[in-house]
C-alpha cells in the first residue's frame, strides 16, 4: 500500500488529467485510478480490481486489450527504426503499408492518407485542407464550416469550436467565428414528440437549408458530421438523413468531411460508417480503431477530388506547407498495420455486428418497460440507454442530480463494470471492445439492470 499511497500523492501533485474536475481531484475528493494491466475486455488496477471495460478506453481500443501481435510489432519497429520524418517524400515501410491497407478498406473514391496523431489534429488538418483548396480554386471567401450541436470533433481551437458539446467552449472563447452549427439529428429529442423520423429528418434539412441561406452558400466550405453522433449520446442517424443531407450539401458545392474516429474500422459491423450509410465523404477522419489506441495515430483519407486540388495547388504555389513532426510515426504504422491484419484475421467487423446487434436487443429486454428509461439506442457494438423523469412527457431530469454519473459510478461500484455517463444528458454509452462475447455482453446488460434499479428502482423519485 505504500507504492500506492505515493502514487496516489504524486498522482495529485503533478498531474494535470484531461476531462476532470482538477480541484476535487488535486484536493483528494474524487478517486483516483492507476490501471495496471488488461486483457480482452477486461482491466485491472494496482489494487487487483477487475472490470470490464465496455467503453473499450474511449471507444478506441478496437481489438481488445493485451494483443501481443500489436505489442511485438510495435517492439520491432523501435528496434529496427524508432523514428524517421514523412516530409519532403521520405517514409517507411510501416507507414507505406499502412496508408495502402487503409485505402484498401476505404470507399473506392477515396485516394490518399495522411498521418497526424490523433483525431483532434486530424480534424485540424482537413480543415486547413479545406481553406487551402479554396484558396487554390479562387474562392476565398468560401471558408465557413457547419457542424451539429451535440457533435464531437476534438477539442483543440478549431476542432474544439466544431465540437457541438458546452462543456468545450466553456471559457475558452469557443466556437470561431468560421464554425457554425445545425440541428443534431437526434430523434430521442424532436421538437414534436408526434413527429416521425421521416419529418424529423426532414425538419433537419429544412434547419440546414434556412442555416445555408442566412450564411450564404458562398461563404460555406465544408460540413462535418459522425456517421453516428459519439459523445453527443451515441445517436443513429434518423431513417433518411444522410441521403437528404448529401443532397443540399452537393446543390450548395458544399464538401462533406466524415468524422469516422469512432466508426471507423468495425464499430458498426461495417468497416467505415460512410459505407454504412452509403455516404460520399470528400475526407474522412480516422484515429481511435486504427491502431485499436496501441500507439497515438491518426489519418485523413483525402477524396481523389480534393486530391486533384492539393496537385493543383503545389504546382502553383510549391510544396504545402502542413506537417507535424510526428506524421506517420513509423511506431504508430506498424502498430496499425498489425492492427489491421488481426481485425481481419479475428473477424471482428463481423462480430461487431453479431454481438453488438445481441447487446442492442438484450439491452431493450432488460430496460425497455423501467419507466425512467426514455430511449435505448445504437448500431453495431454501440449503444446508450437514457434516462427520464417522465418517459411518456420527455420530461428530463434535473441536471444537478447527476443521476446518468450516479448509474455509471453505481455500475463501477457494485458491478464492476465500466460505463461512460455522457454529457449533457442522462446518458450511459456503451462502446466495448469488437472482441466482446454474447456472455460478457448479458453481464453488462445485468449490470445497467441493477445499477439503474439500485439508483432509481421501479421509477423516478
Amino acid at each position: 500500500m505504500l507504492t500506492n499511497d505515493q502514487l496516489d500523492r504524486w498522482d495529485r501533485e503533478s498531474f494535470l488529467h484531461p476531462s476532470t474536475h482538477l480541484a476535487q481531484h488535486a484536493r483528494g475528493e474524487s478517486p483516483s485510478r492507476v490501471v495496471r494491466t488488461a486483457q480482452g475486455v477486461w482491466i485491472e488496477d494496482r489494487d487487483g480490481n477487475r472490470l470490464l471495460d465496455a467503453f473499450a478506453g474511449l471507444y478506441c481500443v478496437n481489438v481488445g486489450y493485451g494483443r501481443t501481435e500489436i505489442a511485438d510489432a510495435i517492439a520491432a519497429q523501435a528496434k529496427e527504426l524508432a523514428y524517421y520524418h514523412a516530409y519532403a517524400g521520405h517514409g517507411t515501410e510501416a507507414s507505406i503499408t499502412l496508408a495502402h491497407m487503409v485505402l484498401e478498406r476505404a470507399p473506392a473514391n477515396m485516394s490518399k492518407v495522411y498521418f497526424g496523431l490523433g483525431g483532434s489534429d486530424a480534424n485540424e488538418t482537413n480543415v486547413k485542407l479545406v481553406w487551402y483548396l479554396n484558396n487554390v480554386l479562387g474562392r476565398p471567401e468560401k471558408k465557413k464550416i457547419i457542424s451539429r450541436w451535440r457533435g464531437y470533433h476534438g477539442s483543440g481551437l478549431v476542432t474544439g469550436s466544431l465540437t457541438g458539446l458546452e462543456l468545450f467552449h466553456k471559457a475558452f472563447d469557443l466556437p470561431l467565428a468560421q464554425v457554425i452549427h445545425t440541428e443534431a439529428p437526434y430523434y430521442f429529442r424532436r421538437p414534436r414528440a408526434d413527429m416521425t423520423e421521416a419529418e424529423f429528418t426532414a425538419h433537419c434539412v429544412a434547419e440546414l437549408e434556412a442555416l445555408i441561406d442566412r450564411e450564404g452558400a458562398d461563404t460555406i466550405a465544408a460540413f462535418i458530421g459522425e456517421p453516428v453522433l459519439g459523445t453527443g449520446g451515441i445517436v443513429p442517424p434518423p431513417a433518411g438523413y444522410w441521403p437528404a443531407i448529401q443532397a443540399v450539401l452537393r446543390k450548395h458545392d458544399i464538401l462533406l468531411i466524415v468524422d469516422e474516429v469512432v466508426t471507423g474500422f468495425g464499430r458498426l459491423g461495417s468497416m467505415f460508417g460512410s459505407s454504412h450509410y452509403g455516404i460520399e465523404a470528400d475526407i474522412i477522419t480516422i484515429a481511435k480503431g486504427l491502431t485499436s489506441a496501441y500507439a497515438p495515430l491518426s489519418g485523413s483519407i483525402l477524396s481523389d477530388r480534393v486530391w486533384k486540388v492539393l496537385e493543383q495547388g503545389t504546382d502553383a504555389m510549391g510544396v504545402l506547407g502542413h506537417g507535424w513532426t510526428y506524421s506517420a510515426h513509423p511506431i504508430g504504422a506498424a502498430a496499425g498495420v498489425a492492427n489491421l491484419r488481426l481485425i481481419d484475421d479475428l473477424g471482428l467487423v463481423a462480430n461487431a455486428g453479431e454481438v453488438g446487434a445481441y447487446l442492442n436487443r438484450t439491452m431493450r429486454a432488460a430496460l425497455a418497460d423501467h419507466p425512467n428509461v426514455g430511449d435505448i439506442r445504437g448500431e453495431g457494438m454501440l449503444c446508450a440507454v437514457e434516462l427520464v423523469e417522465d418517459r411518456a412527457a420527455r420530461r428530463f431530469f434535473d441536471p444537478a442530480r447527476k443521476v446518468g454519473a450516479q448509474v455509471a459510478a453505481a455500475m463501477l461500484a457494485q458491478e464492476k463494470v465500466i460505463a461512460r455517463a455522457m454529457p449533457q444528458g442522462d446518458i450511459l454509452g456503451f462502446a466495448p471492445p469488437l472482441c466482446l462475447t454474447r456472455a460478457e455482453a448479458d453481464r453488462i446488460v445485468a449490470a445497467t439492470a441493477r445499477a439503474v434499479a439500485s439508483v432509481l428502482g421501479d421509477g423516478a423519485r
